[in-house]
């Protein structure tokens, strides 16, 4: 794990009272000093930043489509089932469904800003200092852990109302008919509105590590005063 180094000096006092018995408040690290305050306040800003480039890239056209470390291939039940339909002359129609799923996912995405923002409203002092002694996407862990099942609220219905206006299912059925009459292949039936969501949330994520780690890592990305105080320029 790598940390600036004005970022392994401010831990160095859980280094020094695990050594001395130390107590962390004589340093103000526990959210009441100032050492506290200015670490919640960098912590938070380094997640805002964060969080508002990860909804930009993945919630513009191609934000999913276009990243193939995100992007929306078809769910397991259905990659035989396209390689036989490609080869049966039906090519373009599985990769307009792909198309179509991935730019439901993009939509979704714009939804994540409000959720993100209360997210780190709602941080601890305590959740600040996991932050600072985790690994290098401790902070994705902590959004994940405190907006994943929100954001899923707010995806779910985001998914169907673009699944159902991009044509997406008027897409899928006609495939699914031809999967039908060719033989060896099973029935396909497949919930791609919870597909899509669960695949949806896990490309947000994947983003915000990246962002997390060009933040920690890349000092052109501390673009706020506070980021490049904090983090080091």
């Amino acid at each position: 794990m790598r940390h600036s180094p004005l970022l392994l000096l401010l831990c160095l006092p859980f280094l020094l009272s695990a050594c001395a018995g130390l107590d962390v408040r004589d340093f103000g690290l526990n959210g009441e000093g100032s050492g506290g305050d200015r670490a919640e306040e960098a912590i938070r800003e380094a997640l805002r930043v964060g969080t508002e480039r990860t909804v930009e890239r993945t919630g513009r056209e191609d934000g999913y489509w276009g990243n193939q470390a995100i992007r929306i291939g078809l769910p397991q039940e259905l990659r035989q089932a396209g390689d036989v339909l490609r080869s049966a002359g039906l090519g373009n129609q599985v990769d307009d469904l792909e198309r179509r799923m991935n730019r439901a996912a993009e939509a979704a995405a714009r939804e994540a800003t409000p959720v993100f923002v209360n997210a780190i409203r709602d941080m601890h002092p305590s959740d600040v200092h996991a932050v600072l002694r985790g690994d290098d996407d401790a902070a994705t862990q902590y959004l994940r852990g405190a907006s994943e099942s929100d954001l899923r609220e707010r995806y779910a219905p985001v998914v169907r109302e673009h699944m159902e206006g991009a044509g997406v299912y008027r897409v899928y059925q006609p495939l699914r008919d031809a999967a039908s009459r060719i033989p060896g292949l099973a029935d396909l039936d497949v919930d791609l509105d919870r597909y899509v969501t669960d695949h949806a949330l896990d490309g947000l994520f994947t983003i915000l590590a990246d962002e997390e780690r060009r933040v920690r890592e890349d000092p052109a990305a501390r673009t706020t005063q506070l980021l490049r105080d904090y983090f080091g320029s």
